[in-house]
């Protein structure tokens, strides 16, 4: 599994850190970090409710 970031569509709203926390991060200025771009597929629920959380839609998973 790979986490894909669209960074045009990132507006930092944190949704993905709330589901994900061990995966994404909002730093103090508001912008997002991804911590593993390859998490292991026990984050895989985790990941797949950011996904569906992200209002602008600028998460997505590659298997």
């Amino acid at each position: 599994m790979k986490v894909h970031v669209d960074w045009d569509l990132c507006e930092g709203h944190g949704q993905c850190e709330y589901a994900a926390p061990d995966i994404f991060t909002i730093d103090d200025d508001g912008d997002l970090t991804v911590l593993d771009e390859a998490p292991a597929e026990s984050h895989r629920k985790d990941v797949e409710q950011a996904v569906r959380r992200c209002p602008v839609r600028a998460l997505e998973i590659e298997d």
